[in-house]
């Protein structure tokens, strides 16, 4: 019998897009049966490696249409609520959350969205560990168990270690998804991850 194809999915726990990709990234692993492994890694040295702009130096032309326009047209597309604005926790540190998620095991898929939708829906401080408490609740997890672990060195030297893979495979952005070794970067890309899965691409 064939394995499952799986879907590498590279991202942090802040991220919009990964946020608006979601529940259509959900959705593509139902309809293939393909199963999703997550990579929650820390933002910022990936993209200083990839060569990246911090926020703070964008243009402001930039800010406005990509964290702007952009982001307004997507959330209307894909139907999901979303601030208006920058979240404003959105420069806290990742480890927690990150963190949370890989502590999730197979309970991931769901923490994961529950994070990103308090971030960008909710406007909620991710990097308190009574936000995530209470997410964990909420889905039915034993938050006090996974809450403990998502801080615990063997996570937190995993977190680092999706880090380094993101930075070794090349990843410039949140999300980035990859299906036998194909970099997808963005969730306007979730149709040819889909694709993928039934039919690769060419090489």
């Amino acid at each position: 019998m064939q394995a499952p194809k799986t879907i590498e999915y590279f991202y942090s726990a802040h991220s919009a897009y990964a946020y608006l990709g979601a529940w259509e990234l959900e959705q593509i692993a139902q309809r293939t049966g393909a199963r999703i492994i997550h990579y929650p890694f820390d933002f910022a040295p990936v993209m200083a490696a990839a060569g990246g702009k911090g926020f703070k130096e964008r243009s402001k032309a930039h800010i406005d249409y990509f964290f702007g326009r952009e982001m307004v047209r997507w959330a209307q597309i894909r139907d999901l609520p979303m601030v208006r604005h920058r979240p404003t926790f959105h420069d806290n540190p990742l480890a927690l959350a990150n963190g949370a998620i890989i502590a999730a095991g197979t309970e991931a898929d769901r923490l994961s969205r529950a994070i990103l939708q308090a971030h960008w829906r909710d406007d909620a401080d991710i990097a308190d560990a009574a936000v995530l408490t209470q997410l964990a609740l909420d889905l039915g997890l034993d938050a006090t168990a996974l809450l403990k672990a998502a801080g615990s060195k063997d996570i937190q030297s995993q977190h680092e270690a999706n880090t380094q893979e993101a930075i070794a495979r090349s990843v410039f952005g949140s999300p980035t998804y990859f299906v036998d070794g194909d970099m997808f970067y963005g969730q306007d890309r979730l149709f040819m991850v889909e694709q993928a899965l039934h039919n690769p691409f060419a090489p």
